[in-house]
């Protein structure tokens, strides 16, 4: 049982460095919320969602993690400008000064955990200064009942200061705001940045250390959802390819809309007790589950409203970046607890803005290991200043940002996994088709989720057995018939209806991944060198 109350329990921050804070301990979402109001930092929505403007920061600085070189660190993490080092001891002075203006100040403390399975669930002190930051991780961890409270010992704190700005001379850091994970001190520090997402990322990327070090367990940024049979799908993609709405299926029970683990037995759980969506133009239309969850208890993050708090979710004059967060049990249809078994599919999936990939595709392992490494999306016009045409964006096994170790570790257990479960992996292009970016169309939602729900009934590969096409350029198995999508969807290079210009396209984009993955060649098997697109000589 969840329990929505708050604790009577007291503590004190004082083995931490904080003296003489206001604790305000465990508190109810619904007293974080009141807090919130009263004191001038967020509104109440028509929907009774509570609605905050992160400030200055609308999404994560990935400039500015670091990662504190130590005994643990130095010689596993994959250093460089994604992570990157920072020392111990200007760690240690700077943590003084957070928790030195944390002192005398109200703060909001939760204990909460991360992993939903028992064997690999990890204890989180999180320590905030603002009741938003804190309710923000009351719906993003997971939230412990009473008995589990009583006896509560955190192995890991999040320290999280965001109205402390950092003097970059001084401390080491590149500006301002900073987010520093220290593995020796099992500490996550946060400051400088409202923005909520680096609480939840600093324990995600912690985990995508500690899992495969030292538990044997491969950490992936991915969604994941399990059918009436228990086959267990799993979704990966950066922002805006479609993860979250695709993996929240009312025909499925869902794990988990961000980050998981798949141990050595075969189970795939989730990090996280909460979903943190995108909600740029979200509709009751095209994503019920999602627009029903915002509710009492969701916060969201830097959207406009009108002056009876109705959201204009198409409004993106704060950021394009607009965000939900809200605890998994707003979803109608979850899995209790959040854990799946027998991964049976593994869907790629990337809003191609150049409208070359197919819809749908199959790809044998050496391919999977290849485009899990690449972990490719497009940044279309708009998205960015001076982004006036598709510009191809690789991101390492669709998370980089959160991966401390090599990239190819990563893919050498997905690889190994994957063959020892018999995952089928697709390749699922959201973006467009008919042509690129202000050319063609965006993929109608309603087909995506029919190749989807078709891979995964078996009814593509009945439909297509030894009658894939092999795509000339990318190599990967494109099926031709697929139920309940029109035959023409299926074929990137007829929906063109411009060979010429379809081919020119195609080129471009493989010159693209091959450049992407010079840097990986060295550490690259094979089988993984031969998933390669073709390129023209």
């Amino acid at each position: 049982m969840v329990n929505h109350t708050q604790s009577t329990k007291t503590i004190s921050l004082e083995k931490y460095g904080i003296k003489n804070a206001n604790v305000r301990y465990q508190l109810s979402p619904k007293k974080l919320q009141e807090t919130t109001i009263e004191k001038g930092q967020g509104v109440l929505a028509s929907s009774g969602a509570l609605a905050v403007n992160t400030g200055e920061f609308t999404g994560r600085s990935p400039m500015d993690r670091f990662i504190v070189k130590d005994d643990i660190t130095k010689d596993r993490v994959w250093w460089g400008n994604i992570n990157i080092p920072f020392e111990a001891d200007k760690f240690d002075k700077l943590y003084d000064k957070v928790v030195n203006y944390l002192s005398e100040k109200e703060v909001f403390v939760r204990d909460s955990f991360a992993c939903a399975e028992e064997d690999y669930k990890l204890n989180i002190r999180v320590i905030n200064e603002y009741p938003w930051s804190n309710m923000f991780a009351y719906n993003m961890f997971l939230r412990p009942t009473d008995a589990e409270l009583a006896n509560f010992s955190p192995e890991w704190t999040i320290v999280n200061a965001p109205g402390f700005m950092a003097d970059a001379k001084e401390d080491g850091t590149r500006q301002h705001n900073f987010a520093i994970l220290n593995f020796e001190k099992k500490i996550a520090l946060i400051g400088g940045t409202g923005y909520t997402g680096e609480i939840k990322k600093g324990i995600f990327s912690a985990l995508n250390f500690i899992l495969p070090v030292f538990k044997n367990t491969l950490p992936m940024h991915c969604s994941a959802n399990v059918g009436k049979d228990g086959d267990t799908s799993i979704f990966f993609g950066l922002s805006g390819t479609g993860k979250t709405t695709l993996s929240t299926d009312p025909d499925r029970s869902l794990i988990g809309d961000d980050e998981h683990g798949w141990t050595a037995e075969n189970t795939v759980f989730n990090f996280e007790g909460g979903c943190y969506a995108k909600v740029i133009n979200l509709s009751q239309e095209q994503e019920p589950e999602i627009f029903e969850a915002i509710k009492e208890g969701a916060i969201l993050e830097n959207v406009k409203m009108n002056d009876k708090g109705e959201v204009d979710f198409a409004d993106t004059s704060i950021t394009q970046n607009t965000r939900v967060s809200y605890p998994i049990h707003h979803i109608h249809n979850i899995r209790v607890p959040s854990i799946g078994k027998n991964p049976k599919n593994i869907f790629f999936l990337t809003a191609d803005a150049f409208g070359v990939l197919p819809p749908i595709s199959k790809l044998t392992p050496g391919q999977a290991a290849y485009h899990f490494i690449s972990g490719y999306t497009a940044k279309v016009a708009g998205t960015e200043a001076g982004i006036t045409e598709p510009v191809p964006s690789f991101s390492a096994c669709f998370g980089a940002p959160f991966m401390p170790l090599h990239p190819t570790k990563y893919a050498e257990m997905l690889s190994k996994k994957m063959q020892e479960a018999g995952v089928t992996v697709w390749l699922v292009n959201t973006g467009w088709t008919g042509g690129p970016y202000g050319v063609g169309n965006r993929m109608k939602l309603k087909y995506t989720r029919a190749m989807i729900t078709a891979a995964m009934d078996g009814s593509l590969e009945e439909a297509n057995k030894g009658n894939y096409h092999k795509h000339s350029v990318f190599k990967v198995d494109q099926p031709r018939i697929c139920p309940n999508v029109p035959t023409e969807v299926l074929s990137p290079r007829k929906s063109w209806n411009n060979d010429e210009g379809y081919y020119k396209t195609a080129d471009k984009l493989a010159r693209s991944f091959r450049e992407n993955f010079k840097k990986f060649e060295d550490n690259a098997n094979d089988a993984i060198l031969a998933g390669a697109p073709n390129v023209k000589e």
